[in-house]
């Protein structure tokens, strides 16, 4: 496991959780960049993508 992964993946969480709930497309968009810096720092740790709905704990 890497750092640099480590911290995309926790920087992206925080972006994601930062503007899933905004109406507007601008939050929508800026949590997708969130998700998809998760998943970058994801796959570079080796761990499969999270491919669930956001807010769903699953």
């Amino acid at each position: 496991m890497s750092i640099e992964g480590k911290a995309k993946e926790a920087a992206g969480y925080v972006k994601e959780e930062a503007f899933e709930h905004g109406k507007s497309p601008e939050s929508q968009k800026k949590a997708q960049e969130g998700r998809d810096l998760r998943n970058e720092g994801r796959v570079e740790d080796g761990k499969p993508p999270k491919t669930d709905k956001p807010g769903t704990g699953e």
